[in-house]
């Protein structure tokens, strides 16, 4: 399980009561995570999310509450962050950092349709939209300069084959880097997995964990999408959704020349970003009771993704 902080019924008790919100009627541990201790909290007043912050400075979390407090005044249906009596929505837990959340209706998805794909591009073009003309700051701790960092580190200690692969893709990165951050920015979820997304019928009814959220460029976080959402599991994208995906977005936010240009390229650098973070994940965790996602699913990924022929849905 991937609960890094366990808490006791009593440390419960005394945390929520400033909520307002009842008895603790139940919680359980959340086995999904992989960098943040999670629980579903049962109250008399309804279901709640408690997340204690594991990873990251906790200078970072003002940020998170703004930004989805942003998106939530906007109807976006994502989770934010309830207030105690004291007004405090940042609250310590067990030495932690600690935020509660309303449970969001809905369940994640397995099998991907065209429709699913539809909907995560329209909601991912509003997050843009509502952010965009004043992205609220924040620079990604796993950003380009990282991966070129933390890319060169571990492509000493990979096979000859994948150390090649990571090596082309870094050469990519280096070389674009500066056209890649004058794109079109606004605020990005950065971790649009589906695992990130709930479902209620073909209805996206819910977003989650904002934790990577940063400003940065529209594209880098579409790309983070698609890679997900439309990849089969030998990494190929399905073009279907891929289209859908891409189609529901650009209906809302047309695509500029750039990005068009540097859409091949965007994909390469979200494979890259996910293949390191999980290979770190998986030493760093090495043998522990922690949920810890395939390196190897972005590395088949990056292989596919040197030659991408779907296009950005794009009109001059």
């Amino acid at each position: 399980m991937s609960v890094f902080t366990p808490l006791q019924r009593s440390q419960l008790d005394t945390f929520l009561a400033p909520y307002g919100l009842g008895r603790l009627l139940d919680f359980q541990g959340i086995e999904a995570g992989s960098e943040n201790s999670n629980f579903f909290v049962s109250m008399e007043q309804g279901e709640f999310v408690l997340t204690l912050i594991e990873r990251g400075p906790s200078d970072d979390l003002p940020f998170f509450i703004e930004l989805l407090d942003v998106l939530h005044d906007a109807g976006l249906p994502v989770p934010y962050a309830l207030r105690a009596d004291s007004g405090e929505a940042l609250r310590s837990l067990a030495g932690k950092p600690a935020l509660l959340q309303p449970r969001l209706s809905g369940k994640h998805i397995s099998a991907v349709n065209a429709h699913h794909c539809q909907e995560i591009g329209g909601l991912l073009a509003r997050i843009h939209l509502a952010t965009r003309e004043h992205p609220l700051p924040r620079k990604s701790d796993r950003g380009l300069e990282w991966m070129l960092r933390e890319g060169a580190a571990l492509a000493q200690r990979l096979p000859a084959e994948q150390a090649s692969l990571l090596n082309g893709a870094l050469e990519e990165i280096a070389k674009l880097q500066e056209r890649v951050r004058k794109l079109p920015g606004a605020n990005l979820h950065a971790d649009l997995f589906r695992d990130n997304c709930l479902f209620e019928g073909t209805h996206l009814s819910g977003v989650i964990d904002f934790y990577n959220a940063c400003s940065g460029p529209m594209l880098y976080d579409l790309a983070i999408a698609v890679n997900d959402w439309c990849s089969d599991e030998q990494g190929r994208l399905n073009a279907e959704r891929t289209r859908a995906l891409l189609g529901a977005y650009a209906a809302l936010r047309p695509f500029s020349a750039a990005e068009a240009e540097l859409w091949p390229a965007l994909l390469r650098i979200g494979c890259v970003r996910f293949w390191l973070s999980r290979l770190i994940a998986a030493e760093a965790f090495a043998g522990q009771n922690v949920l810890i996602h395939d390196p190897a699913e972005f590395q088949r990924r990056l292989a596919e993704r040197q030659h991408v022929d779907l296009a950005l849905p794009f009109a001059l």
